[in-house]
């Protein structure tokens, strides 16, 4: 959970930052609105380059070990942020900043790719059976404390210091700061051994050639159900974190530290809902309540924007509150319910390519299209039936994924497809 927390922190900063400097500092040439969506374009841009992060490094992963790809893609992206935080601005050398911003989000983007799936297995693949939904759901707060984190401290900053200052060089302190916290976590990643399904994989002979090739080959239809499933738990994420800042500072023009404290709060909600929904899923199993979770994404939608509307902190604040309690249902089983539908010879591969892919198509284009259908249509009402699309196609996913581990324990071995070994005459 550390690690993730601190690789998340680094990734979800640019967000944080994103709609409220980057247009202003690398894309000032341009139209203000113009200037939004090409940072926010640069925001989720990146997200397309989250699957080959997933399957270089989950090949690293499934065929080397979980830990050698995990301090790997913790390195990275603790250099790629702290560079960022050292750009020149668009009016120091012109075009060539906003290139080098792109490419060094393109590197996060790798980096972040691989580390999910790795995270959600050390603890997924440690744990004991009948406790795997809770083991699972302890990364899966990662997102939630990185956010906490990057808004945080942006907060922080935009309260100390003058819009000015904050402007010319405060935002940049945070992302050279999150060097301190990238050793931390490769020292702490640098002490793990392997996990034991892993481990067992490894001695029984049973470590993939290529992984992505029997991934591909096995569970084609699994990683399509991923991707699909994983549209749901990643575009409500964005909507209320980087699109609420964005849509609230921007266009209702409320105050830039008071929207950041309230995501903040309702930030800090799924850090305890979290691990009580994965400890649930232990004894009603993760179908069920990712099915509830995706309803409630759903109904909430409308009412999400109508709060937003209101242009008070207090009804901002409760709706970014309800709105992550609901995502946590969502978020705190995605790991556990994932990881059971692949076989441990490929499971690193199955499950970062599936969520990446997702990322990637329905998280990281989630403000940009939001923002781009308020601005054509003048009304908040098609982003919320973009989400409550979103969430239909979820359902229809989860409902299809029959392999998932769902019975009364929610143990991995009652599903898991047999181990690929078993399946094909090379071996």
């Amino acid at each position: 959970m550390i690690g993730s927390s601190i690789e998340y922190y680094d990734y979800l900063l640019y967000g944080a930052v994103a709609s409220l400097v980057f247009n202003k500092v690398f894309f000032s040439n341009f139209d203000p609105t113009v200037g939004l969506l090409m940072a926010l374009a640069s925001f989720g841009i990146p997200y397309f380059f989250r699957p080959l992060g997933g399957i270089i490094f989950s090949h690293i992963g499934d065929k080397v070990g979980r830990k050698k790809s995990l301090v790997l893609t913790l390195g990275i992206m603790g250099v790629s942020t702290a560079s960022i935080g050292l750009l020149p601005s668009y009016d120091s050398i012109g075009l060539m900043a906003p290139a080098l911003l792109v490419i060094l989000r393109l590197i996060q983007g790798i980096a972040v790719g691989g580390e999910w799936g790795g995270a959600v297995l050390l603890a997924v693949e440690y744990s004991e059976k009948e406790k795997r939904g809770f083991g699972g759901s302890i990364p899966m707060m990662g997102a939630a404390v990185g956010m906490i984190l990057a808004t945080g401290t942006m907060s922080l900053m935009t309260s100390v210091l003058s819009d000015a200052q904050f402007l010319s060089w405060g935002w940049r302190i945070p992302f050279i700061a999150s060097l301190a916290l990238v050793f931390i976590g490769v020292w702490i990643r640098g002490g793990l051994e392997e996990t034991p399904d892993f481990q067992k994989a490894k001695d029984e002979g049973r470590v993939s050639k290529l992984p992505i090739a029997d991934t591909f080959r096995y569970h084609w239809k699994e990683v399509i159900l991923t991707t699909g499933a994983k549209a749901i738990e990643s575009a409500p994420f964005y909507m209320f974190a980087t699109f609420g800042i964005s849509y609230a500072t921007n266009t209702l023009k409320m105050p830039e530290n008071s929207v950041l404290n309230a995501v903040t709060i309702g930030t800090f909600v799924s850090l305890f809902a979290i691990p009580l929904v994965g400890r649930l899923s232990d004894r009603i199993g993760r179908k069920k309540i990712f099915i509830t979770g995706t309803l409630g994404v759903i109904v909430f939608a409308i009412p999400y924007f109508l709060l937003l509307s209101q242009k008070t902190m207090l009804l901002l604040t409760v709706a970014v509150m309800i709105g992550y309690a609901i995502w946590s249902v969502i978020t705190a089983v995605l790991g556990t319910m994932f990881s059971e539908m692949f076989s441990a010879e490929v499971r690193y591969t199955g499950i970062s390519v599936g969520y990446q892919l997702g990322a990637a198509i329905f998280g990281g284009t989630c403000p940009l299209i939001a923002t781009w259908l308020i601005d054509k249509y003048n009304s908040w009402l098609p982003a919320a039936i973009y989400l409550m699309l979103l969430g239909v196609l979820s359902l229809v996913c989860v409902l299809l994924a029959r392999t998932i581990g769902d019975s009364e324990n929610g143990a991995i071995t009652n599903n898991v497809p047999p181990p690929i070994s078993n399946r094909t005459v090379n071996k």
